[in-house]
């Protein structure tokens, strides 16, 4: 059912200076850049290992556009540090409803819009262990 740890979401204040900091550290490569209108985020997705085939592991670093959004909302509760967990699958409808079988809450009832061309669904952070945790369906572009 999943797969990998796809990807880290990080939430930051200064999405430039946490990209610089990765890279510049730890040697990760800026394999994506976007801006998530519906979610309110610009985010860059670091490669921590792999090729970019869909086998590699992210972290994704994670700057609110607007104040109302949920990543800005984080960050006003928690600070800048570490926003959700992420696993792959091949099919994330599939996975949702077999999780959500099992009592945890989908956040969301369809698959909706993620980074790289992928679809996510994520889960209620208290049926899971107080973390946010999404599942992702990578994108044949990825």
């Amino acid at each position: 059912m999943l797969t990998r740890i796809d990807h880290v979401g990080i939430a930051c204040h200064d999405l430039a200076a946490t990209t610089a900091f990765y890279r510049d550290t730890f040697g990760f490569e800026v394999a994506h850049e976007e801006v998530n209108e519906e979610q309110g985020v610009r985010e860059v997705m670091l490669r921590v290992n792999g090729t970019d085939d869909g086998e590699a592991s992210y972290l994704q670093l994670l700057e609110p556009t607007r104040d109302d959004s949920p990543v800005a909302k984080f960050l006003a509760r928690n600070g800048e540090g570490v926003h959700h967990i992420a696993f792959g699958t091949s099919d994330v409808a599939g996975t949702a409803g077999a999780i959500g079988g099992h009592g945890v809450r989908v956040l969301d009832a369809q698959p909706r819009a993620g980074s790289m061309g992928s679809r996510i669904a994520f889960l209620h952070p208290k049926d899971c262990g107080g973390v946010l945790t999404e599942i992702v369906q990578a994108s044949d572009r990825r």
